[in-house]
């Protein structure tokens, strides 16, 4: 009997969101099983969106002692009573951690023939989908149920009339790394006065990695009829409902937009460099917007380089079109 189960999934906020209908799955399958998520501990506060997730691991893959976080993991998991663990990553290293944890059941993605010996079932790794996709596809053999979308639980809020609530931001992590995934302050603030010219309700929100930016818009932008919500959103659940709170949420590549897509909103992401296809769904509630720069090489981030180019050409947004597209 599956009583408790182990989940690994290390990366940003935005990709344990996209790990949630894989965990939405097993829940449904185990609905009396514990299901414990080992994850990097800038992204803990994914515990605030779902009841899926029963406690957290924190375990720090990237800093300069991740042998030690990988011992105490492996520890953790060796006297936690677990009949299951499902990792994602395609480092051949994950199937050894699982093995070594000695946990009947493991799962995790086909990295060779040493994940086909250590692994219950090694899993085809299909990067060309839709990410949350590609998480479930590593628990579809223990489960029949099928979760296409993140769920997150928290209270809708009514709906704000005529609002486009703006998040430029985007982790601290991919700026540290010199990945340029969006527009500029002043391209924001330019794109604030123009839905302000049509008469939108434009509300500006950020955490509190983007005060620099939110800085700058402010700085920028010529219109006064916009809401600066900046720091009035403590933390991940009361963002979620004031995205929720929003008629059309305008965002960029960043956890934000995988929370709107959880939440049905109207979506509307900024994408240069990475690759639209594999974070967004194939539904109606999501428009992408992206340049018309007929770069040969777009989407190059994560595909072709570990960072943004210095051209950038994927970024220079006709920002009149892009208003008229969200205000249609």
């Amino acid at each position: 009997m599956i009583k408790r189960i182990l989940a690994m999934n290390f990366g940003g906020l935005g990709d344990e969101i996209l790990f949630l209908p894989a965990l939405i799955s097993l829940k449904k399958e185990y609905p009396d099983a514990k299901i414990t998520l080992a994850l990097e501990s800038r992204s803990k506060s994914i515990q605030q969106l779902t009841d899926v997730i029963d406690d957290v691991i924190t375990v720090d893959i990237k800093s300069k002692n991740k042998f030690s976080e990988i011992f105490k993991l492996i520890t953790k998991a060796i006297f936690g009573d677990y009949q299951m663990i499902i990792s994602s990553g395609a480092n051949p290293l994950i199937s050894i951690i699982e093995a070594m944890t000695f946990i009947p059941k493991r799962y995790g993605y086909n990295t060779g023939k040493l994940s086909k010996l250590m692994l219950t079932k090694a899993v085809d790794l299909n990067k060309n989908q839709y990410a949350a996709a590609m998480y479930h596809d590593l628990v579809s053999s223990v489960t029949s149920y099928k979760t296409d979308l993140p769920q997150i639980t928290i209270e809708k809020q009514p709906k704000i009339p005529n609002s486009v609530l703006i998040h430029p931001g985007v982790s601290l992590m991919s700026r540290q790394k010199g990945c340029i995934k969006t527009i500029t302050s002043k391209q924001w603030a330019g794109l604030i006065d123009r839905l302000s010219a049509y008469g939108k309700h434009v509300i500006l929100a950020g955490g509190k990695d983007d005060e620099e930016c939110i800085n700058e818009i402010k700085k920028y932008t010529q219109s006064q009829n916009y809401e600066n919500r900046y720091g009035l959103t403590k933390n991940l659940t009361e963002l979620a409902k004031l995205i929720s709170s929003a008629e059309k949420f305008v965002c960029s590549d960043s956890a934000p937009l995988h929370i709107a897509v959880a939440l049905d909103v109207k979506t509307y992401p900024i994408f240069g460099p990475t690759d639209d296809l594999k974070l967004v769904p194939e539904n109606q509630n999501v428009t992408p917007l992206k340049a018309h720069d007929k770069c040969p090489l777009k989407p190059c981030l994560w595909e072709r380089r570990k960072k943004s180019c210095d051209e950038l050409h994927c970024l220079n947004f006709d920002l009149s079109e892009i208003a008229r597209i969200i205000c249609e």
